[in-house]
């Protein structure tokens, strides 16, 4: 962007994750690089018209700041909703992730000639029809002793 040029967003939580992010990011934008915001779903936030008064110039400051609060607070609750929830799903027993993979009946055998070096772990994980990371996470998990 260079000096002149608008930006428009469809809303102020775009600027940044935190309060202070998108205020400072607005800072930056019509201060340093004196672009013009305009912010589409908020219309008294339009940094184009020049010519406000004090008393425009406060308010638009003023609701910047409330939004930007807003969107932290937001934000904030979201990720605390989504930390509870997950920690009642965990209590009631869900998993999350992948379910792991079996084990073939063909892995002891395979893991005893690795550890032996009969067979390299790539190899071995080949056989077994897995990949060479989950073969070495069941070598670490004791799994094939």
């Amino acid at each position: 962007m260079k000096p002149g040029d608008v930006l428009f967003i469809k809303s102020i939580d775009r600027l940044g994750r935190d309060y202070e992010e998108i205020v400072n990011q607005w800072r930056i934008i019509t201060k340093e690089m004196q672009v013009s915001i305009v912010v589409l779903d908020i219309p008294l936030l339009d940094t184009r018209n020049k010519d406000q008064d004090l008393t425009g110039v406060f308010i638009a400051d003023l609701v910047l700041k409330i939004l930007s609060y807003v969107a932290q607070t937001e934000r904030e609750c979201t990720h605390r909703r989504q930390a509870e929830g997950i920690a009642v799903a965990r209590a009631k027993g869900v998993r999350f992730g992948r379910p792991p993979h079996e084990r073939p009946e063909a892995f002891k055998r395979l893991c005893e000639a690795w550890r032996n070096d009969e067979i390299s772990a790539r190899s071995a994980a080949k056989k077994l029809g897995v990949s060479h990371t989950t073969f070495m996470i069941w070598v670490r998990k004791g799994l094939g002793a």
